[in-house]
């Protein structure tokens, strides 16, 4: 059972708790506990283990293709966590005996997971188990654990094996070849594994220390080693009130390390590297690692971000700091080659593949809040212009066509060609977004110009940004299918935003980014040529642009932009979407579990029904929102909203900032507060595949973007607060054009304040104000106050 008011003092709103053990919902704490730092993600599993568990450890950009027939994905590194413990020869185990003051939480503060219990074996002795862990944000590639066990009542026998385990699968299947094991001292074990396809090498080394009473102790342990498993056994007594303290650290390194990009590899040397670091770490010892790492986020993440939610529900507080912590333990900012995979690095889910969620609704928070780490996230798509380049053409399209799932950047398109069971065939479902769900190719155009226009960073734009929108400009111009009838030209036999419409003619979320992307380069074009010509000529042997410019110019005003109807302003999703069967959705609308539809339908049936997965055009509402008036979006928020199932995660925050903007603030809450509880909500089993990591993403929109009304548009900066009215205030620092911008509002006063010497424009509410030093401004009378 879930509990969020744990956290006392200076943890207060700070701690995520599981407090009642059952084997049988295992799942949620390991997801949403999981421990990260972007290079790699450890799911919070137990030390003992149990039967519906899921023990995963992922590096980034590891991926392994296991057979030709296998679709690449993130490999199951070796594992390091468990623990078999046994008192008195027996093995331990929370479903033996019986269990009190049961707590198992991670401190988003501090990033420490903990478990503890009080223990009574069957045989009547009682224990009290205390368990921390963490993954380093000082150290990327350093683990550490520690394990303490008091004696309450009586003599105790413990003993337990721990080492390195790659005995591990990702559902089967087994991404490593066997490795090297190593010993060393009877202290510390070194296992080597190497991918089967991409021969990526991993190192893993670990190290125990043990102490009772505090007083360190030398116990000679029992050496085992077994096919792609090596460990230590480990036995003392303790009598009653002794406690016994483990302390493990572990270090893990592979080949694919950036600096390894630039240098000469060799495993000896990443072995011998690798060691010394655990090394290094161990005569440091947990406490004081764990403190370099309790610094690293303070330093980079809590006194970087500065924000405070305050609320009379502290759940909103709580709510805002899990996405932050999850948005900066999934990314992978150290390495440019590297996106964040849908599940982030919290499980197998989606195979640790990058998807349109990270341009749309995660690096959003990385451009306002840490733009180095925004930029780094669209270098990843930079380098994956190869494979974008080669599945144009394997389509017969010009220029760069991005994969709907992209693992390592070269690889192309990797989404599965199969799926669940159609209820009505028996047969495996074809996944078809791969190929004809093509609006990913403009997204990341769109993330490309959002980016600049926050950041003003020209050198990106010189190096890497324009190549991505004129050449995904030339898809779209080559993607194009002219109707002579109509005269025009359309985009066909697509799969928009919302997934339960497949094989559509002119989806607007489609067409409308396509025509953006397209007279966004043609823009891009002009101010080249007049303003700098040496990048435009630099990119014209690259992309033929000449060429390009007049494809552009001669399609862009005949592309077809479904408008809203005369009758009731409402735009059609797709051209058949507003001519399908209607029927009653309230069942699926007040669904505990999503996908429910799919008890009563299959996917072909549920094309030809007007419903919808996830926000399609409220999605371009958001995005291009300039482009449509307050009516429309008003009219076609009360047509689409009651036909979607939010049977996506990426949905809910959507409708909620929408909501906001329409001044329908009770809504928007609410669908604020059901999108925080997709992960921290009660349901023990919503997150058992990994947490959802564009969700996390869309938290943090619907109160930066929602709640407190930041916007880019047009490139100029506009601020129109509009707090839940139970929110007293909201507070946090944004990034705008190099300038660090304090944000504090109210419902009544908008206070800015710049660093020094910075004069900016900023509108709200219609307003315009020049702000320099701290501003106030009092939105609801509109005056300012310097």
């Amino acid at each position: 059972m879930m509990n969020y008011d744990l956290g006392k003092g200076k943890y207060a709103n700070w701690v995520v708790s599981d407090v009642s053990f059952s084997a049988d919902t295992l799942g949620k704490t390991e997801s949403i506990m999981y421990l990260g730092n972007g290079y790699m993600g450890l799911r919070s599993v137990a030390e003992e283990p149990y039967l519906e568990e899921t023990r995963n450890l992922f590096v980034a950009g590891t991926f392994n293709k296991f057979d030709r027939n296998e679709v690449t994905e993130l490999p199951n590194i070796a594992d390091i966590t468990r623990v078999n413990i046994t008192i008195d020869g027996e093995r331990f185990s929370l479903e033996f005996g019986s269990v009190k003051n049961y707590v198992k939480q991670l401190n988003l503060k501090t990033a420490e997971l903990i478990r503890s219990f009080e223990w009574k074996s069957p045989k009547g002795k009682e224990l009290r188990f205390n368990f921390r862990r963490f993954v380093s944000l000082d150290n990327l590639h350093l683990i550490g654990m520690k394990m303490e066990v008091e004696s309450l009542t009586h003599p105790v026998s413990i003993g337990f094996d721990s080492g390195i385990d790659s005995q591990m699968t990702n559902s089967g299947v087994q991404h490593f070849h066997e490795g090297d094991k190593r010993i060393f001292d009877k202290k510390f074990i070194q296992l080597v594994q190497t991918t089967t396809e991409s021969k990526v090498d991993v190192v893993l080394n670990t190290a125990h220390e043990l102490s009772v009473n505090g007083i360190k102790v030398d116990v000679e342990p029992i050496m085992g080693m077994d096919r792609r498993k090596v460990w230590l056994q480990y036995s003392l007594d303790l009598q009653p009130g002794d406690t016994l303290a483990m302390e493990k650290l572990t270090t893990i390194h592979t080949s694919r390390d950036k600096e390894y990009a630039a240098q000469e590899y060799q495993l000896e040397l990443l072995r011998e590297k690798s060691m010394e670091n655990l090394r290094t770490a161990s005569l440091k010892g947990y406490e004081n690692v764990y403190k370099e790492h309790v610094a690293a986020w303070d330093a980079k993440v809590w006194n970087k971000y500065n924000f405070t939610v305050n609320s009379e529900d502290p759940f909103d507080a709580l709510a805002l700091r899990f996405a932050i912590y999850h948005l900066t333990v999934m990314t992978p900012a150290h390495d440019e080659r590297m996106g964040i995979g849908a599940k982030a690095l919290s499980g197998e889910g989606y195979k640790g593949h990058s998807f349109w969620d990270t341009e749309v609704f995660i690096i959003p928070f990385f451009i306002y809040s840490n733009p180095e780490v925004a930029k780094s996230l669209l270098k990843y798509r930079y380098h994956g212009l190869v494979g974008a380049r080669k599945k144009a053409a394997e389509n017969g399209y010009e220029g760069t066509m991005y994969p709907w799932e992209a693992a390592w950047p070269t690889d192309g398109e990797v989404t599965p060609i199969w799926g669940a069971v159609d209820i009505v065939t028996g047969k495996q479902t074809k996944i078809w977004s791969g190929f004809i769900e093509q609006h990913i190719t403009a997204d990341i155009a769109f993330a490309v110009w959002q980016y600049y226009k926050i950041t003003n960073d020209q050198e990106f734009m010189n190096l890497y940004g324009y190549e991505i929108i004129f050449d995904t400009a030339s898809f779209w111009a080559s993607r194009l299918e002219w109707n002579e009838q109509k005269q025009e030209y359309q985009i066909n036999n697509v799969v928009g935003p919302d997934e339960y419409k497949e094989h559509v003619d002119n989806n607007a979320f489609t067409n409308h980014m396509a025509h953006f992307n397209i007279s966004l380069a043609m823009k891009y074009y002009e101010e080249l040529k007049g303003k700098n010509p040496e990048i435009l000529e630099g990119l014209e042997s690259k992309l033929k642009l000449t060429d390009s410019y007049k494809s552009w110019e001669e399609k862009l005003e005949k592309i077809y932009l479904p408008q809203p109807r005369k009758e009731d302003m409402v735009i059609p999703q797709d051209d058949t979407y507003l001519n399908k069967r209607v029927i009653d959705l309230e069942k699926y609308k007040n669904q505990s579990k999503v996908g429910t539809l799919f008890n009563d339908y299959n996917l072909e049936q549920v094309n030809e029904i007007q419903v919808s997965k996830q926000a399609d055009i409220m999605i371009l509402f958001l995005i291009l929102e300039n482009r449509f008036s307050p009516e429309v979006k008003q009219a076609n928020f009360d047509y689409y909203e009651p036909k979607t199932l939010h049977d996506s995660s990426l949905s809910l925050s959507t409708h909620a900032i929408l909501a906001n903007d329409l001044g329908r603030e009770e809504l928007a809450y609410s669908l604020f507060r059901r999108a925080t509880e997709i992960d921290l909500g009660p349901a023990m089993n919503s997150s058992d595949h990994g947490v959802h990591a564009a969700s996390l993403g869309g938290i943090w929109q619907s109160v930066v973007l929602g709640f407190g009304g930041v916007r880019m548009v047009d490139g100029k900066l506009r601020i129109n607060p509009r707090l839940p009215k139970h929110w007293k205030d909201l507070s946090f620092t944004i990034n705008w054009q190099g300038s660090k911008l304090q944000l504090h509002m109210d419902h009544s006063t908008l206070t800015i304040t710049t660093e020094k010497e910075v004069s900016l424009i900023i509108e709200v509410f219609g307003q315009k104000y020049e702000v320099t030093g701290e501003t106030k401004i009092n939105y609801k009378k509109q005056n300012v106050e310097v």
